[in-house]
């Protein structure tokens, strides 16, 4: 079984509109920015306090949670298959 691959872009760029860097982000969420990197980059996963503490500090409406954590990737060869 393949590994899920999220894009987290849209949680990227709010990070960067509200905390200027996604450093001075991870020191108000208490967090390393070695951990945060590590979430955004699919080599961990956001844990359920993570996904509500990041929601709160962002300013992320609750209906909007899918677009931010669970937007997954569309693989290239995905891409190429055409529907008839």
């Amino acid at each position: 079984m393949e590994k899920v691959i999220f894009d987290y872009s849209k949680l990227r760029g709010r990070i960067k509109e509200r905390f200027d860097s996604e450093s001075n982000f991870s020191r108000i969420a208490h967090t390393s920015q070695a951990s945060l990197s590590a979430k955004l980059n699919n080599k961990a996963y956001f844990k359920p306090n993570d996904i509500l503490l990041i929601l709160k500090l962002l300013e992320i409406p609750d209906e909007e949670l899918k677009e931010y954590f669970f937007n997954q990737k569309v693989r290239k060869t995905e891409l190429k298959r055409i529907d008839l």
